[in-house]
């Protein structure tokens, strides 16, 4: 509880307590209005000061209105019928404020799984100036500058590790409690805790264009994406509340006007009256406007605490109607790490070989020379490597120890007039010559990740009806990746627009309740991502653009959390429904009850503030998404 919760608890229970004890102190007139009118005051100052403000700023027509008028006309009410009975005023706005508590400590409960998000914000960097660490605001620091995090401080801007090694605390970010294991020449993220080690990083990004700052911008916009079910909350409040307004306006006056002219009876003033404002106390829409917003506030904490960010509402409702869902293959399904799967068809030792391969692209940043180094794991001695000439979508020659090698694809085979032997795996094929005899050929290819098929898997428990590959890759490839992970449909050799075209197609052919998700990484992803019904991104190492482009970002890059996320909104959606049915008919029978004079201003506390703390409570479920 914070400090304006605990203050109003304070309130309420003194409230509770001197309405309880004027109960057994004798005092009549003057002095038992004084008393009872002192204890409404206390519990209800704020909302006539409120509903006040609302007038002067000719916003009259809100919650805060209607219990104004509610309960000062009780008060009037008594007063005319010299009854002494101000219980019922003073009630309705005891329990009015308990409700508004509820609400209040709801918000705060989904707020807190957001605010853990918001402690990832670091405070200061840490600079080596003179032997001495210096602390500096992260926005001063310069892309390429070094900067010292010790252990148990956030790291503060994306970078590189320069020196150390540590374990990093991920779970504000990605969800995932395991600590990760960082060493030199790993990239690292802001936002997460460095655990044991004193790590140097050398910044790759601004503060501003940091993962931390990313996220933060993406958490505070969060609430401004309303849904359809919200926006339609607030314009049948808009309606609703002048019209129930009115409706009261015409049962206190109505009726007896009626009874007076056409009956000739007792016009019964206080009778109507007191129908009246029951029927404004009933009519209060509490409910939908409190629990609504608060059942999609709390879906967006409960996700964020699973490191999913979803970026508004409006997409969460969105997802939750998926049906489709496309998906890229690199860095999405797979690590985007080439590795050296298997050696064919080599008259040489295998070691040997990839020795020859990795010094021939020794010079090479391209992902595929860099798997060979990985591969062979010995010293790289450029010394040895002469004669190197690379040749444009084709690959190497150079001298090795004296020994010509060639390495590349078949048209530099072709070129070189070297008989090679077709691979019938999928991934990149390096041939590989030495001294003009064919020597075999290398499969590079990436890997899958983890939870890559268990993920397709849970898609196609949640409901989803097809799932689809996109890829540039070969269609030996793609085809090969579809199938083990048990895709619907694939296709492969497509470039950026290729992809956003097949998307369009897809689009066009599915139904139109049916809703189509689109997961991707890279840069190339972002048109596809802002196409499709629903944009989902790789959070972790997807590019800025795709992160930009997407509604939904997946913290730790996986997959497994996309049918997750699709649970979550659906487990939002129902609870936003069944506040949406309940509130609306308990209103509505009530209101019918209040009209005829069944209901008394107890059922409309009821009515109204027991309505809005079932709706609150029930609303507050979203919240609890670990099991989904």
């Amino acid at each position: 509880m914070n400090r304006k919760q605990k203050k109003m608890l304070i309130r309420i229970l003194a409230a509770a307590a001197m309405l309880i004890a004027l109960h057994f102190i004798p005092a009549d007139g003057i002095l038992r209005l004084a008393f009872y009118l002192a204890v409404y005051l206390i519990i209800g100052y704020d909302i006539l000061k409120k509903a006040g403000k609302g007038i002067l700023n000719r916003q009259v027509f809100d919650e805060n209105f209607l219990m104004a008028i509610a309960t000062v006309g009780a008060f009037a009410l008594a007063i005319y019928e010299r009854s002494g009975d101000y219980n019922e005023a003073i009630a309705v706005m005891l329990f009015y404020q308990i409700g508004e508590w509820f609400q209040s400590y709801a918000v705060g409960k989904s707020r807190r799984n957001i605010s853990a998000l918001m402690d990832i914000r670091p405070d200061y960097a840490n600079i080596e100036r003179g032997g001495a660490l210096e602390r500096v605001d992260p926005d001063e620091v310069a892309i390429g500058s070094i900067i010292v995090v010790q252990p148990g401080e956030k790291i503060p801007i994306d970078g590189v590790i320069l020196n150390g090694a540590s374990s990093l605390n991920t779970s504000a970010l990605t969800g995932e409690s395991l600590p990760r294991d960082v060493k030199e020449g790993d990239a690292v993220i802001s936002g997460c805790i460095n655990m044991t080690g004193v790590l140097k990083i050398k910044t790759t990004k601004g503060f501003g264009e940091s993962t931390v700052s990313k996220i933060l911008e993406l958490v505070e916009n969060s609430s401004s994406r309303k849904s359809r079910s919200e926006n339609f909350i607030s314009r049948f409040a808009r309606i609703y509340t002048p019209a129930v307004c009115l409706g009261a306006l015409a049962l206190a006056i109505l009726p007896p006007v009626i009874r007076m002219l056409f009956l000739q009876s007792g016009p019964e003033w206080g009778e109507w009256i007191y129908r009246a404002l029951t029927f404004l106390v009933i009519s209060c829409p509490c409910a939908l406007v409190i629990s609504i917003p608060l059942s999609f506030f709390a879906g967006i904490g409960g996700a964020s605490k699973e490191g999913i960010l979803i970026k508004g509402s409006n997409y969460l409702e969105t997802l939750s109607s998926a049906k489709y869902v496309v998906f890229d293959k690199t860095g999405t399904l797979t690590q985007g790490i080439f590795e050296v799967n298997a050696v064919h068809h080599s008259n040489l030792d295998e070691a040997k070989l990839l020795e020859y391969a990795a010094l021939a692209e020794s010079s090479s940043s391209h992902p595929i020379s860099k798997s060979l180094r990985k591969a062979y794991g010995g010293p790289i001695d450029r010394s040895r490597v002469t004669d190197l000439q690379e040749i444009s979508g084709h690959g190497i020659v150079a001298k090795i120890d004296g020994v010509s090698v060639a390495a590349g694809n078949a048209k530099l085979m072709e070129m070189l007039k070297i008989p090679y032997k077709e691979c019938h795996s999928a991934g990149t094929i390096v041939h590989m010559a030495i001294n003009g005899a064919y020597a075999g050929h290398i499969v590079i290819s990436d890997v899958l990740k983890p939870h890559a098929k268990e993920a397709i898997a849970a898609l196609k428990h949640a409901g989803i009806e097809k799932v689809v590959l996109l890829t540039g890759d070969t269609q030996k490839a793609a085809a090969q990746a579809a199938s083990a992970l048990g895709i619907d449909d694939v296709y492969s050799e497509l470039l950026p627009a290729g992809k956003v075209e097949k998307v369009e197609e897809l689009l066009a052919a599915k139904p139109k309740n049916a809703k189509l998700a689109f997961v991707g990484d890279g840069i190339n992803d972002a048109p596809v991502l802002t196409r499709a019904d629903i944009g989902i991104a790789m959070g972790a190492m997807g590019s800025d653009a795709a992160i930009e482009a997407a509604d939904v970002v997946l913290m730790d890059d996986d997959p497994l959390k996309i049918a997750k996320s699709i649970r979550i909104s659906r487990k939002c959606i129902r609870i936003v429904y069944q506040n949406i049915v309940f509130a609306l008919a308990v209103k509505f029978i009530c209101l019918g009850l209040g009209a005829v004079g069944i209901a008394n201003m107890w059922l409309a506390i009821f009515a109204d503030v027991g309505v809005m703390i079932l709706a609150i409570l029930n609303a507050v479920r979203a919240l609890r998404v670990h099991h989904l």
